[in-house]
């Protein structure tokens, strides 16, 4: 984890994968009775809105479509959410501790003192238990007990503080936010969380964008779907019925708007509240860097996701799903680094 987090906030940028070929071409000549073979073998293209419609029925228990239009029933199920979403409480949200983005900040230098780093933990009462929790472990406990925040601080350094705001202030703050009528979502989100983070970091840091309001952004960024997810708990007694892609589609977009309108009243900063204004737009509209980030990151985040967990193939073309913010380069390296990361293991 701490060499994972070095390679992403570090100074230096490592060095670039080699990227597997992405097709398999042939070598040997064909004889005359043969077929020609074809110099490439094809593999299977994925649109956005396919990778998207299988996420959002991962996420949520589905099975796969079989119709594309809404019900009547739908329609009037998705004028009821709308209706819900807006006197939708934001209060209701968990709370986001108000100095984590000045602490992220703060932990991209280096140099930054431990003195420096505990008096902005300490501002927020749930930090300094979570941190003083985690060094008291097993993994962390030093012969010397610890007595205070800054020498629990100097104990974790960098890395481990980082991961200690991700691991332990995040994701329960994330998986929170949904249940009801898909109990895994919570976790199926989370997933998502991690892999779009890191894959914003990686993007952002070759866009010149701040790396850590790009992590920020990745990890925030579907906090509305999980306000879906409660939402629709009040009004479908279970997921086990027919929904069609359109009402899907209808959904994430709601969704978005509850994540814009999350990262709003949790005052993030205004780098990434812009990210998710461009969000609701189409991808060609997207105007800022961060935006462009983000859009990309979401989709690479949701393929390796349903990679993981074999709803997808290992291969695919993803050509017609991103826009040409990246080079074919970047992309595959970031491919690459999300499946060394996330990839460990598989799930059904």
């Amino acid at each position: 984890m701490a060499s994972m987090w070095r390679r992403i906030f570090g100074s230096s940028t490592a060095a670039a994968h080699r990227a597997p070929p992405r097709a398999v071409a042939t070598t040997r000549p064909a004889r005359a009775a043969e077929v020609a073979v074809p110099d490439e073998i094809a593999l299977p293209a994925l649109s956005r809105q396919e990778i998207g419609d299988r996420f959002n029925r991962f996420v949520l228990g589905l099975p796969e479509r079989k119709v594309d239009e809404l019900s009547p029933a739908e329609q009037a199920m998705l004028k009821r959410l709308k209706q819900l979403s807006l006197r939708f409480d934001m209060s209701s949200l968990p709370r986001l501790p108000s100095v984590l983005p000045q602490l992220l900040r703060t932990l991209k230098n280096e140099d930054a003192a431990g003195d420096q780093l505990a008096k902005l933990v300490g501002r927020d009462p749930l930090m300094v238990g979570e941190v003083m929790r985690v060094t008291s472990s097993v993994y962390y406990r030093s012969v010397q007990p610890i007595n205070s925040l800054r020498q629990a601080v100097v104990l974790l350094g960098h890395d481990g503080l980082r991961q200690v705001l991700t691991q332990h202030v995040m994701k329960p703050l994330l998986q929170a936010n949904a249940g009801g009528i898909a109990p895994s979502a919570g976790i199926r989100l989370w997933e998502h969380a991690e892999r779009c983070a890191h894959a914003c970091a990686m993007l952002g840091k070759v866009s010149g964008c701040d790396v850590f309001e790009a992590y920020l952004a990745g990890i925030t960024s579907r906090t509305g779907t999980g306000a879906v997810v409660r939402l629709l708990g009040k009004l479908m007694p279970t997921v086990h019925v027919p929904v069609s892609a359109g009402f899907l589609v209808a959904c994430e977009q709601l969704a978005a708007q509850l994540s814009l309108q999350a990262a709003r009243h949790w005052e993030l900063p205004a780098n990434v509240t812009e990210a998710m204004e461009d969000g609701l737009r189409p991808a060609g509209e997207i105007a800022s860097s961060l935006g462009r980030v983000l859009y990309v990151s979401d989709l690479l985040a949701m393929a390796q996701l349903l990679r993981d967990h074999d709803r997808i193939p290992d291969e695919i073309d993803l050509d017609d799903a991103i826009p040409g913010f990246f080079t074919p380069p970047q992309l595959e390296r970031c491919q690459l680094e999300l499946r060394h990361n996330f990839s460990m293991s598989k799930a059904s």
